[in-house]
């Protein structure tokens, strides 16, 4: 089947959220990720936008989370403190969807600098909701391209929380949510599915091996004992992706 990595990755964290209700996603391949599910195997999902819109039915794909196709048929608008303040903090957000310019082996994720932070060698945008979402959000699904530049051994900054230190470090911080859940990437899948917290390798995209991904990773690499293939998008998916959410192939 032809599709692309990017496709891929969409339908692959679309999968992975069926049986979430409420989910406070962003614009780009979450988006589009978010709204395939909503057009497929949960069709009562609640999108969940930064810009204070809560069950947001986009007429088409937005530009940023500013984008005023957001109100399309939402069930409400409110200001972002009140969306963060009620539904976030309030644990009302089921699972969302973040992504970083870098992500260690317990899932924090680094949005802010690289390099020094005096003197980056690049400045990112920063945290805006990620770090109240990472700490809020019932669960975390990242969605990031695997490159050895992103998963690193240590942060140059962390910005979001994941599992910190691996085991406890989330509940020795009364941090509310589940944390990271899985890591979606264009190569394979991870979770952290173990008493560690610690990212684990479970399934390889068609044509990867064990050891091409690990050459992607910045630390010893954990792998399942299961370790499977990614299942592949399927027709009806890829149409949805190309002919409804995406089809100026702007994200896919």
């Amino acid at each position: 089947m032809d599709y692309t990595k990017n496709e891929l990755m969409i339908v692959s964290a679309s999968r992975a959220l069926q049986g979430s209700r409420v989910v406070f996603v962003g614009v780009g391949l979450p988006n589009i990720a978010c709204n395939l599910a909503r057009r497929s195997h949960s069709p009562g999902i609640e999108l969940v936008y930064e810009s204070g819109v809560f069950g947001a039915q986009p007429a088409r794909l937005p530009l940023s989370i500013g984008d005023p196709t957001l109100v399309s048929g939402a069930t409400s608008v409110t200001s972002i403190v009140d969306l963060f303040m009620y539904y976030l903090q309030g644990g009302l957000v089921d699972a969302a969807l973040l992504g970083g310019a870098q992500i260690d082996r317990f899932g924090n994720l680094n949005t802010t600098v690289i390099g020094d932070y005096a003197h980056p060698k690049v400045r990112l945008p920063g945290s805006g909701g990620a770090c109240e979402i990472a700490i809020n959000a019932r669960k975390i699904l990242m969605i990031m391209r695997l490159k050895r530049r992103a998963f690193v051994e240590k942060l140059d900054f962390l910005t979001s929380p994941g599992h910190l230190h691996g085991r406890n470090g989330r509940t020795e911080l009364d941090i509310p949510g589940e944390g990271p859940a899985l890591v979606i990437t264009d190569r394979a899948l991870f979770n952290f599915d173990n008493p560690e917290h610690e990212m684990t390798l479970v399934e390889l995209a068609p044509g990867e091996s064990v050891e091409s991904i690990e050459e992607e990773v910045g630390w010893t690499l954990r792998v399942s004992d299961e370790l499977k293939e990614m299942e592949e998008p399927k027709t009806a998916e890829l149409a949805v992706i190309r002919e409804q959410l995406d089809p100026q192939g702007l994200y896919r």
